[in-house]
């Protein structure tokens, strides 16, 4: 109780400060402060620049304005960026960020330029990594400006020589002598009058463009031959999303996997799991995999999905794909956020997001979520959920090239540990859902610690290189009442009490090098890498003896009926390990633009993997050292500007820890996947879809040794091939939408005579999933910023286990959401199974099948500063 009392004094505290600041701060406006003159935007007729009033004009009428030339000038606080045109007030711009660009949109305008219709600068000014304007359609320019921590504050002017984007920068910082011309300090364009000022640091819109995720590189998605999906924060915001599994839910082919008890995030991608975390990335480290618990979301900027092998880029893992958490960075002007989120069973999480500046020169930057989480479960136990998570995050620029991010967090999480209902022929048992089948205080227990740095520099404006570590430990225990076996004909449940204690910690460091350079009229993005993991875990189970747990009749049942044993009693130890895992790779990509429509991407990696593991129970030690090389190579045509047809071939591995008779461990799993689609983009890139078609086979699978059942050999194989779609962006003002779509066909291809699961499918892979996410914000009049929100999201039937013995019905589920949002403050209530529905979320065997939630309310009002 004294983390959640000293959590809640905090956010309480914080608040008080963050409002005192704003009293003060609106006493120093009150009493007047110098300002220039400039007419600001209150004192302005406002041109048309809402996305309202550009689409209430009629697009058959609309002139399309030629930009002749593009600018980059010194000004005295920064550079501006000119769009040279003899009809600026034609150009109407529409303007959002998304991580740390701000993209500005300017329809109806056509750059003419006289050497290629592509202007691009790398590193003008510090704080400021790259600008970039180009042709997004026939009838549309793109801007977009990079910012090296955060995204840039911007003002846009029309002038007499054209549109003007001013980019003020750090006091002291001065543009790059070999990006800008000599020109003098004052703008050489006279400005006629403001547009529009945008500070914003967070990501904006449904619809996201770029993600490195898929390359390491910042690559617009449509340039990568591979699907990538991106859950952006808007749509976590709106969901009121607080577990993984509810952002993921909105991507093809992504389901719920074996979660251990309702104790872990695990998922199942393209039909294959992604093994307890192991797929699971935090801003390109890979999680320690079993002991990871929940990840939190409460610090993500977005998730970001990569569909197939992803071992060129990130080592051995399973072949469906890879989850990464992007995390929030710190902004450049200070942002001060707190929310409240309470709801029925108890539910109560308040959350604060902080960041700004330490220093008047904003060389150091610093940003802090911390969120408390207390609740109930729907399910009977007398043990309930209490989490509270803390990350502090530095960023110090060290000088114009270089900056270096201090990353800290702390997990401490305690939850009923849950194995949920149990199959009965081939169904779930028919008992009330909230019925438990263990005791009602089976607890799970998580604290975890984290820590890293990130170290950036930039040699020039083609060439960078990165640094990154991370450490995460992870300390888990649990005890519960474990079913073990079930007597259909009576309802009498077998049980046993264990429990599972474990350590876990883990060591990662990535360095890579980025260059971008050109052979003759063919454009490079070259990229150089190599990264080491170590990871070390220990742990134990111990089991009352057989016989001593009293048995339930799941129809009637009576719990309690002996106290429960002290750990000292649970003297049957079938589990005392450590395992060692140390692995080596390099890595090497190519992204070659061979035209303005035509992106080829080759890329290969080589892995050394050194695997060591003591069991105590038996006194033996097995080890295995393996080599594995991963190849990905990918083409991207665009036959018109807005449509991207791919095609692509990668591979994946991962250690096998299974031996044969001799002792010798299986040669690893391997991945391949083939994979072709095509990516569009619609409503000038305010909205985008992806329809791809894959085969992935997995191949090495242990099945048991014919000759020796207690032992394996690699004959194993399976197969997933599938179709996915997926679409998210804006569809008209303040109609926001994300769909997804997939048909997955997941089946075991070889096997032999014991295993007797050739034909049969993958367990928790259904064939059709389906999602409907969307919102309307009343966008003028006495209604505006009020909202809504509707969701469906249906699961097909699936398979309980890898030998097909049950089945897991079909369910759709409907959510429902109302906000209403004014100046800084934001009010919302979520509907959450509106219907309250039973359903089946996953399973992890016969005796362990997951429930999902009835129906839910959750109410959050939050506040910006």
């Amino acid at each position: 109780m004294e983390v959640k009392h000293s959590l809640f004094g905090l956010l309480l505290t914080s608040s008080v400060i963050v409002l005192a600041a704003q009293s003060a701060l609106a006493e120093v406006a009150q009493q007047g402060v110098p300002t220039s003159n400039m007419l600001r935007l209150n004192q302005l007729e406002r041109p048309v620049t809402s996305s309202v009033d550009l689409l209430a004009q009629e697009p058959s009428t609309a002139i399309v304005v030629e930009v002749t030339g593009v600018r980059i000038n010194r000004t005295q606080t920064g550079i501006e960026v000119l769009l040279e045109t003899a009809n600026s007030e034609a150009l109407k711009p529409l303007t959002r960020s998304e991580g740390n660009t701000l993209i500005a949109n300017v329809p109806n305008a056509q750059l003419r330029l006289p050497d290629g219709n592509t202007f691009r600068q790398e590193n003008p000014v510090s704080g400021i990594a790259e600008i970039t304007v180009t042709n997004s359609d026939p009838s549309s320019i793109q801007v977009r400006v990079t910012g090296e921590a955060s995204v840039p504050k911007v003002e846009l002017f029309d002038s007499n020589e054209g549109l003007i984007l001013a980019l003020p920068t750090t006091a002291g910082a001065s543009p790059n002598a070999e990006a800008a011309p000599a020109t003098p300090e004052q703008p050489t364009a006279e400005t006629d009058e403001e547009i529009e000022v945008l500070v914003t640091g967070e990501q904006d819109g449904y619809s996201v463009p770029t993600a490195t995720t898929a390359t390491r590189t910042d690559t617009p998605l449509r340039d990568v031959p591979q699907s990538v999906q991106v859950v952006p924060q808007e749509v976590l915001r709106d969901q009121q999303v607080t577990r993984l599994e509810e952002a993921v839910r909105n991507v093809s082919g992504v389901t719920t996997g074996d979660t251990f008890g309702n104790t872990r995030d695990n998922f199942v991608i393209r039909g294959f799991s992604t093994d307890f975390g192991g797929n699971i990335l935090r801003d390109g480290f890979r999680s320690t995999g079993f002991n990871t618990g929940f990840n939190e979301t409460a610090n993500l900027e977005r998730v970001e999905v990569l569909k197939g092998p992803a071992s060129v880029l990130f080592g051995n893992l399973a072949p469906g794909g890879i989850i990464n958490l992007v995390t929030k960075k710190p902004l450049e002007e200070p942002f001060y956020s707190a929310t409240l989120e309470v709801g029925n069973y108890g539910f109560f999480r308040p959350s604060i997001d902080l960041s700004g500046p330490l220093n008047p020169d904003r060389t150091v930057l610093y940003r802090l979520n911390g969120v408390y989480e207390n609740s109930n479960t729907f399910r009977d136990f007398d043990q309930g959920i209490e989490r509270s998570f803390i990350a502090p995050v530095l960023s110090w620029q060290l000088g114009q090239q270089t900056n270096l991010r201090l990353e800290f967090d702390y997990l401490n999480d305690e939850r009923p540990f849950d194995r949920g209902l149990i199959a009965i022929g081939d169904e779930v048992v028919d008992v009330p859902f909230d019925r438990i089948l263990g005791e009602p205080d089976d607890v799970s227990n998580l604290e975890q610690i984290g820590a890293g740095y990130t170290l950036e520099h930039r040699f020039n404006e083609n060439w960078s290189i990165r640094n990154a570590f991370r450490f995460l430990s992870s300390d888990t225990f649990d005890y519960r009442a474990d079913p073990v076996e079930l007597d259909e004909e009576t309802g009498i449940l077998t049980r046993n009490f264990r429990s599972n204690d474990d350590i876990s910690s883990s060591y990662g460091t990535q360095t890579e090098l980025v260059g971008k350079f050109a052979t003759g009229s063919v454009q490079h993005t070259l990229l150089f890498g190599a990264d080491l993991f170590w990871q070390n875990t220990e742990g134990t189970q111990r089991r009352l003896p057989a016989g001593l747990t009293p048995d339930l009749n799941i129809f009637d049942p009576i719990y309690n009926q002996i106290p429960r044993p002290a750990l000292s009693e649970l003297t049957n130890v079938v589990r005392d390990d450590n395992q060692r895992t140390n692995t080596v790779g390099i890595f090497l990509q190519d992204q070659i633009d061979l035209a303005d429509n035509w992106h080829l991407l080759v890329g290969g990696r080589f892995d050394i993997l050194d695997q060591e593991g003591e069991d105590k129970t038996e006194d033996t030690t097995s080890e295995q050292n393996v080599d594995a090389f991963s190849p990905r190579i990918g083409i991207v045509y665009q036959p018109i500007e807005p449509i991207s047809l791919y095609a692509s071939y990668s591979r994946s591995f991962q250690p096998n820890v299974f031996t044969r008779a001799d002792g010798s461990f299986l040669e690893p799993e391997r991945g391949t996947q083939y994979e072709v689609g095509i990516k569009s983009e619609f409503l000038d890139g305010r909205l985008a879809a992806t329809l791809a078609a894959y085969q992935i086979t997995k191949s090495n699978v242990a099945t048991p040794d014919p000759a020796d059942p207690d032992f394996s050999i690699p004959i194993g194989e399976q197969r997933s091939r599938g179709i996915e779609l997926d679409v998210a962006g804006e569809i008209l003002p303040g109609w926001n939408i994300i769909v997804s779509y997939a048909y997955t066909n997941a089946k075991v291809t070889e096997s032999n005579e014991l295993a007797e699961t050739e034909g049969n499918r993958l367990n928790n892979v259904p064939y059709n999933t389906a999602s409907l996410w969307t919102t309307y914000e009343i966008q003028s009049g006495d209604l505006e910023g009020l909202g809504f929100g509707f969701g469906l999201f249906f699961v097909g039937e699936r398979q309980g286990d890898i030998e097909n013995t049950f089945d897991l019905p079909s369910y759709l589920r409907t959510d429902a959401a109302i906000y209403y949002r004014r100046n800084n403050w934001r009010a919302a209530v979520n509907f959450k199974n509106l219907f309250d529905m039973d359903y089946i979320r996953s399973a992890e065997y016969r005796e362990a099948i997951a429930p999902g939630e009835p129906f839910t309310v959750v109410g959050s009002i939050s506040v910006d500063f």
